[in-house]
Order: C-alpha cells, then structure tokens, then sequence
C-alpha cells in the first residue's frame, strides 16, 4: 500500500523545505529559557542528533528574541520562533534571524498587528505558521460550537486576514487535546485549503500516554495523506518527542534512510533474554542514518521458531533465536550461527557495512 498525500503547497523553513512534494519534516521545541543561549544550542544540538529538522524556541521577552541571533549562528537545523500575546517580539524574532513565526490566533488578533508582522514576514522572506491550541481558541462562533468549528473557524478567519496582504507563505496547525477533535479539525482543514499542515496534539501528558495518543491521531492522519510536518508533544525530554515521531513515521514508511527494528514480543519458548538485546541495539543504534539508501534497513530480531526463521529471511538482516544462540540471516540467507552474547555487536557490525555500501 502506497500513501497518497494530499496536495499542498511547499514553504520553505530555513533549509527545510515542507509541502506534498517534500519528505514529512521531523519537529520538537526546546524546553529551555531561550535567552540561556549555552543550554538552549545543547538541547538543539541533541534534538538534530536524534534526527529533529525544524526546531521551536519560546520567545517570551525581549531577551529571548535577542538570543536567536547567537542561537542560529550555532544551529544547524531552521528555528521557529514561537510568539504568545506580543506582536512586536515576533518583529523582534524577525530582526534577529527566525527561519519561521508562529503566531496563535488566541491571542494575536488585531488585524493591525497580524498586518504589521506579515509586512515583515515578507521582507525577510520567511512563512509564518498559524498555530491554534484547544486551550486558547476564542469561541466566535454559537456558544454551543464544537471544538473542531472553534479551531477551524478561527483558522481560516485569520487566514483571510494574511491573504488579503497577498502573502501566501503558510502553514496551519490545529492542535485539541485529544484524538478525534484534532482529527476532525485537520480533515476539515485540509479540505478547505492547500497550505501544508503541521500534525501534532496538545498537552498530550506524560511519555507514554502523550506517545499513545499522537501515534493515533498523527498515524491516522498520515493514513489519508494529511500531513507535511509532525511533532510529538509530551511531558517529558524532547529527545522522546524526536524518537517517538520518527517511530510513527518509520512504521508507515515515510521515514527513509533509517534503521527499523521488527522484534517479537517474548513468551515461555523464549530462551534468551531477548528484550535488553533489543533495547541495547536501539541505545546503540540512535539515530544512525544510512544515506546511501532511500528505504529504511530493515532488521527482525526474533525468540523463537515459530515465526523467527521466516520473519528473519523476510528481511534485510535477522536474527531467530533457539537456547542461547540464534541463526543470523542476511537478506534472506543463513550466514552462521552466533551466540546471544555477541548479538548486538555483530548486528552493529553489519550494521556499518551496510552503511559503507
């Protein structure tokens, strides 16, 4: 099966370039006081290590919009200033090097101030993301309006405002926080406008609930072809947010040039302690990206006879364990028999060979 994406149109971020035409762009947001500018470049730094592309820094004050200068100077991913309340700091943004502005209609509405940062927006030639939350969406319509009428009214409400300016370099977030009222805000959006749409919920909680509910609604949404660019909101490190979107991705096959790991999930005929093995190849792999492939490598890395031997030769390298060794496959083909202890440094190594080839 073949992902059809909606049609959209391509804005470009920095060096970033999203839309149909374009690879799904990785995206997360810093959890530092932007104007500590040494602590914020480490956070970037790990998030680009891990595979993020697009980064979004809070722009709270007028410190935090003069650190973007040095912050992109040492940033080698596009920065995304994200502006709450204050027009004039994302001028200031602008001023001090932002690839992109955020603005929520929630609370950016005055059409003097929206025309004044698009008229900058436009001479630095950079986009602005229209960014609405469940948690600041005016309510301008009947007062009993869904959500889902709430975020998209006010989305193209604000849209025909940027319009008018003849400014077109867009794109729109609809973030609920929860599965089907953000679903149903992307569907209706997308069908009403060809901008490139960033997927993602809000305040989706702790690691592993916040992980649950943005693989169901950004997969379903991803499923019907919706979607130029993701981030995974959750309560917790960043890194997991940059993780857990490039896990939705790669289980759909829209991430490439990445490593994906298939592994049973152990019983009683498991004879070897197959959950550290696979949880030590994951640590070990990290974001390793094999740039001389347009498809994922795919591993299998499995405990038993029942399914091992055939998930193992439907991939590139595999593993099938029996009592505390396993047959290595490689694409297809047994190579040897190895021992479980040597199991992960014998895939790495395989791993980097590939790499070279």
């Amino acid at each position: 099966m073949e992902i059809k994406r909606k049609k959209t149109k391509s804005v470009k971020i920095g060096n970033v370039t999203i839309g149909s035409l374009h690879p799904i762009a990785i995206q997360s947001m810093t959890k530092t006081k932007t104007s500590d500018v040494e602590a914020t470049l480490k956070q970037i730094r790990e998030l680009a290590g891990q595979g993020c592309q697009i980064v979004r820094l809070a722009i709270k004050d007028a410190a935090d919009a003069a650190a973007l200068k040095k912050i992109k100077a040492g940033s080698k991913i596009p920065l995304v200033a994200d502006i709450h309340f204050s027009y004039k700091l994302a001028i200031a943004a602008i001023e001090n090097g932002a690839d992109k502005i955020r603005l929520n209609p929630g609370n950016i509405d005055k059409p003097e101030e929206i025309n004044t940062v698009v008229s900058a927006l436009k001479q630095a030639r950079i986009p602005l993301r229209i960014g609405l939350n469940s948690g600041s969406v005016k309510d301008n319509g009947p007062r009993k309006s869904s959500m889902t009428d709430r975020l998209v009214k006010s989305c193209l409400n604000y849209v025909k405002i940027i319009e008018k300016q003849k400014f077109h370099n867009i794109v729109i977030s609809l973030k609920a926080n929860n599965v089907l009222d953000t679903i149903e805000s992307y569907r209706k959006v997308s069908r009403l406008c060809g901008y490139p749409l960033h997927l993602g919920l809000t305040a989706t909680g702790s690691s592993f609930n916040g992980v649950i509910k943005s693989s169901v609604a950004i997969g379903a949404l991803l499923l019907e072809g919706i979607g130029d660019t993701i981030r995974v909101s959750l309560t917790d490190n960043p890194v997991e947010e940059v993780k857990a979107a490039k896990g939705i991705l790669g289980s759909l096959g829209l991430f490439t040039s990445g490593i994906q790991i298939i592994s049973c999930p152990t019983c009683g005929r498991c004879e070897v302690d197959l959950i550290n093995i696979v949880k030590e190849l994951e640590a070990k792999i990290g974001c390793q990206r094999l740039v001389k492939r347009s498809d994922p490598l795919k591993i299998a890395i499995m405990g038993c006879v029942v399914n091992g031997p055939g998930e193992a030769k439907g991939v590139d390298l595999g593993l099938a364990f029996g009592k505390n060794e396993g047959l290595l496959f490689s694409n297809g083909k047994i190579v040897r028999k190895i021992a479980a202890k040597d199991s992960v440094n014998v895939l790495l190594n395989e791993i980097k060979q590939r790499a070279k080839t």
